[in-house]
Parts: C-alpha cells; structure tokens; sequence
C-alpha cells in the first residue's frame, strides 16, 4: 500500500470517529423527517404537471373528434350542393383531423398512465413518509430514554462515589458530634452540684410546709391526742381537699410574713 493510500485511509478514519462522537442521533432524524416533508410539495408540483398533461391531452382528443364530426357534416351539405370544390377542401381537412386524431389518442393513453403512475408514486411515499416518520418518532424517543437514563446513571455514581456523596458523610459526623456535645453538656447541667442543692431546697421548703400544716392542725384540733409528727405526716387520702386547702393558707401566710 502506498503512503498517499494510507494517508488517505488514516484521514477517512480520524474523520470517520471525530463525526461519530458530534452525530446527534436524535438531530439527524428530526432533519431526516423535515427533509421528506418538504420534497412533498415538490412530488405534488409534479404529479400535477403529468396530471395537467394529461387533461390538455382529453382536452385535444376531444377537440379533434367534434372537429371530425363537424367537418363529415360540412362535405355531406357541399355535396349535397354539388359544390364539389368545397367538399374537397372539406374533405383534406378531415383527413388531416383524422391523422391528427389517430396520433393523439395513443398519446392521451400514454398520459392517462403516466398520470396514475404518478398518483400511485405520490401516495406511496407519504405512504411511506408517514411510517418512517412514525418510526423516527420512537427512535427518538428511545434516544431521549437513553439519555436521561445516562444522566440518571451519572447522578447515582455522584452520590455513590462522588464528592457529594463525601460530603454528606462529613457534615453527618459534624452534627451528630454537635448533638452528642450538647447533650453531654445538658447532662451534666443537670447533675451539677447547683442543681443538687436547688432539688435539696425544694425538698426541705416541702418539709418545713407540712410541719407547718401539721401545727395548723394541732391549733385547730383536728389532730387526736397522742399523734406524734411523724403520725401527722400520713395524711388519708379522704382529706386531700382539706389538706390542700389549708396548705394554700399556709403558703399566703408564709408569702405576707415575709413580705412584712
């Protein structure tokens, strides 16, 4: 092989891949379909000339045989008046409408023909026109399928091993270590000695109310003879409403003393 060949060969191939990688499928069967659409107008101007032809022919045929019948009449009435010059002349004008007559009718055959052959022509590629149209269509809509099916592709390994996807994991760790940061603070707030100390409060103000409660009791005589404090402190629980009411009074008792 010689060197301009192989030059050659390394060219149509370059050539060759480079198209391939630019060729959008779904781009050259749009402009596939326009393509046949618009040689439609171009086949109608067509068909309609070979139609046009056709109808001049019948037109002329026509002509010819009225002209043939018109002139046998005029020899007849020539004769008739024995103007035999006239019938003459008549009669070479009839010969000549005969030839052009016989000439005509083959031609006008030759026209019907071509004008049906025309119209089958025509509707045999919209006929076809229609059914690639239809199958570009689902080709293209395949291809429209396979590309966002290759975006969706794309966007799954972005997630699976893409710097989203390391991303997502590091802003995970950052919060779930706020989370457990403020959860560690919240637990030891709550276990601080201040808090202890406030619990403890609480329980000896509860304490110093039901001795309180129970000396309200002794004064008033609601208590029996011999009942110690700790006695005192078990209260039934038929005589909540009672106890809650006079617990109130101590409490606004408690509130004006130390207001004073």
């Amino acid at each position: 092989m010689g060197l301009w060949a192989r030059i050659t060969r390394v060219f149509r191939a370059s050539t060759g891949a480079a198209l391939d990688k630019i060729e959008n499928p779904e781009l050259v069967l749009q402009q596939t379909i326009r393509d046949m659409r618009d040689r439609v107008p171009e086949l109608n101007n067509s068909v309609a000339q070979v139609m046009a032809t056709e109808r001049l022919m019948i037109k002329k045929v026509e002509n010819l045989e009225k002209e043939v019948v018109d002139l046998d009449s005029k020899i007849k009435a020539s004769v008739k008046m024995n103007r035999d010059d006239i019938a003459t002349a008549y009669i070479g004008q009839l010969q000549q409408a005969q030839l052009e007559l016989a000439r005509s009718t083959p031609q006008l055959e030759q026209a019907s023909l071509a004008s049906k052959q025309a119209l089958k022509a025509r509707d045999n590629y919209v006929l076809n026109m229609k059914k690639r149209t239809a199958e570009a269509m689902q080709l293209i809509s395949a291809a429209k399928q396979a590309k966002l099916q290759e975006q969706l592709a794309q966007t799954m390994e972005t997630f699976n091993i893409g710097d989203d996807a390391s991303t997502f994991n590091e802003m995970r760790e950052k919060i779930e270590r706020r989370v457990a940061a403020a959860e560690a603070k919240l637990q030891l707030g709550t276990s601080s000695v201040d808090t202890q100390m406030a619990d403890i409060e609480r329980e000896a103000m509860d304490i110093q109310l039901q001795d309180k409660l129970l000396e309200y009791k002794q004064q008033m005589g609601m208590l029996g003879e011999g009942s110690g404090a700790s006695t005192g402190k078990q209260i039934s629980a038929g005589s909540n409403a009672n106890d809650e009411q006079v617990l109130e009074d101590v409490i606004v008792k408690e509130t004006n003393e130390a207001a004073n």
